[in-house]
């Protein structure tokens, strides 16, 4: 299998600014991609230069920019209360956005489509380690079903327009991320942006006590949002759908879509107190049991995506401290 994708591409990457955008971009210019002088660019409009919910505006801009590679990273992301109190936002703004990147891509001739998923796409009770095969097989964890139920709208965008019209689409579904341009929100932020502002802040101003959500007994993956990048790019240059060797489901199916995780996942409890440990903090930890806690395990088996030749490489502990440096108090 060759290089899908070459130095000279015009790569759109939607949601530059994110978190997940912006280390797409840093990978991108590490491994000399938009680079002008090989006739490369990467486009990465911000939301005031183009609102990606306005399909009409998606258009044109495809018509005048004309990119060869696009990277969907965009979308209405958040916690479980955010999940749970805007539904419709959540949804609307998710399909709006998925469909009219995808749509215009492939009208405007885009040579490689990465459309980023999410693992809440699968089943409640999925078992463990959860294989791609799983999407679809059960009902969705109740907290975040609206915003799952676009992302598996995504996915089957891009698999019907692959097997209908051969544009070229991969999708990817991430863990748990974390890493640097997190949204570090109080109340609107992931367990782990939450914790390591937590516990940063309550070290600097040696608190007694600090409250978490839950029992603690929840297990989580978590992947640096620089090893997701080094996966979207490492698709983007060897995965093939098509070809004989690329991972395939339990029945021999080309897979369109494929799990990228850390491999390994930690309890919430234990997450907590290895951020403690992390920062200094030598306070008590309590556990508000009268808050939610989630799906009680969420694992990916990432074997299809190692299979190709990736693997993460940022283990939790440095990765925590790499974040730690960059959160302000």
């Amino acid at each position: 299998m060759g290089m899908k994708i070459n130095l000279n591409e015009r790569i759109f990457v939607a949601g530059g600014t994110g978190m997940v955008g912006s280390a797409i971009i840093r990978y991108l210019k590490k491994k000399s991609y938009g680079n002008k002088s090989q006739g490369g660019e990467i486009l990465a409009p911000t939301s005031k230069e183009l609102n990606l919910v306005d399909s009409e505006a998606v258009k044109s801009w495809f018509q005048v920019n004309q990119p060869t590679v696009t990277i969907l990273a965009a979308g209405k992301v958040g916690g479980i209360i955010d999940n749970s109190s805007r539904p419709t936002e959540f949804i609307l703004n998710n399909l709006k956005i998925q469909t009219n990147v995808i749509e215009a891509s492939w009208l405007s001739g885009v040579k490689r489509f990465l459309f980023l998923g999410s693992s809440c796409i699968y089943p409640k009770f999925a078992s463990q380690p959860i294989c791609e095969e799983n999407l679809l097989t059960g009902e969705l964890e109740k907290t975040n079903e609206w915003y799952a139920i676009a992302k598996i709208t995504g996915i089957k965008l891009c698999q019907a327009l692959r097997k209908e019209h051969n544009f070229d689409t991969l999708s990817l579904m991430p863990t748990n991320l974390y890493g640097p341009n997190d949204n570090y929100h109080p109340t609107r932020s992931h367990v782990m942006a939450a914790f390591l502002k937590r516990f940063k802040h309550a070290a600097f101003y040696n608190l007694d006590s600090i409250d978490c959500w839950g029992t603690g007994l929840p297990l989580r993956e978590f992947l640096h949002v620089d090893d997701l990048a080094s996966a979207v790019v490492f698709c983007l240059e060897h995965w093939d759908p098509e070809s004989e060797s690329a991972p395939k489901d339990k029945n021999g199916e080309k897979l369109n879509y494929l799990n990228v995780g850390f491999g390994k996942d930690i309890s919430i409890k234990d997450l907590a107190e290895l951020i403690a440990d992390l920062t200094g903090y030598k306070g008590k930890i309590n556990w508000d049991k009268t808050k939610p806690d989630g799906t009680p395990k969420k694992l990916l088996n990432i074997e299809k995506i190692k299979n190709l030749g990736w693997y993460p490489k940022i283990d939790l502990k440095e990765g925590i401290l790499r974040t730690l440096e960059e959160i302000s108090l």
